[in-house]
């Protein structure tokens, strides 16, 4: 009987390891298709974001201020004389309206050239929301397999205290018997607290992973299908 109570507890301690080996790997839990949403939200909601879209927003209508800005180089100017009247002090031999143009060579000069820099602003905008585009792309990748890593923990971490929990029965019944000592149980026993312990910790890890994911996605991860 004895003899088959251990062959029984080592086929449950194989099929325990078996379980845990297959799921010794994380990378069968990243879901690509999310991790393309999450990446698509974060873009959409995260405020870095928008302020560079904001930037650019503002360059483009500062290119298109220094394009209108050539009508500053020409002036219109009129005077009005009334007929069959005279001056004295400045005789005109025109009577009636006269309209006059003046052209601002000064300007000319300064135009071109701040057309040129508005437009550099601009480039230098738009690389900087591509670049921003890259770096918050990377940014949910790295968050989300964090918190894909200790969701693998968390998971692992139970499956350690099954294991535990089983091996402290087992130690409780040997112990009883007098088959065990009493080092051995309180080893069994420190064994299953920490690794419980272990697992307190490691949702407390999961925990904060998924607000640091959260905080980039501008939303709760639940609210995104």
């Amino acid at each position: 009987m004895h003899n088959r109570l251990k062959l029984l507890l080592l086929v449950l301690s194989l099929t325990a390891v078996s379980a845990v080996r297959g799921q010794e790997s994380m990378i069968p839990d990243v879901n690509y298709p999310l991790l393309e949403k999450l990446i698509q939200t974060a873009k959409t909601n995260y405020p870095r974001v928008k302020m560079y879209g904001f930037r650019m927003t503002m360059a483009d209508a500062n290119v298109k201020k220094a394009k209108a800005g050539w009508f500053d180089i020409l002036s219109f100017s009129y005077l009005y004389s009334p007929n069959n009247s005279t001056n004295i002090v400045n005789p005109s031999i025109f009577n009636g309206y006269q309209l006059g143009l003046v052209i601002n060579f000064g300007s000319i000069l300064t135009k071109a050239p701040a057309i040129k820099l508005a437009k550099e602003e601009k480039k230098f905008a738009e690389a900087e929301f591509a670049e921003y585009q890259l770096t918050i792309e990377a940014q949910v990748k790295q968050r989300y397999y964090l918190y894909v890593q200790y969701m693998a923990v968390v998971r692992l971490r139970g499956q350690s205290i099954l294991d535990m929990e089983a091996s402290l029965k087992d130690t409780r019944y040997r112990y009883e018997k007098g088959e065990a000592t009493l080092a051995e149980y309180n080893t069994a026993s420190t064994g299953l607290a920490d690794q419980i312990n272990a697992k307190i910790t490691a949702e407390g890890n999961l925990l904060i992973a998924k607000s640091s994911l959260e905080e980039i996605l501008g939303k709760k991860l639940e609210e995104i299908n």
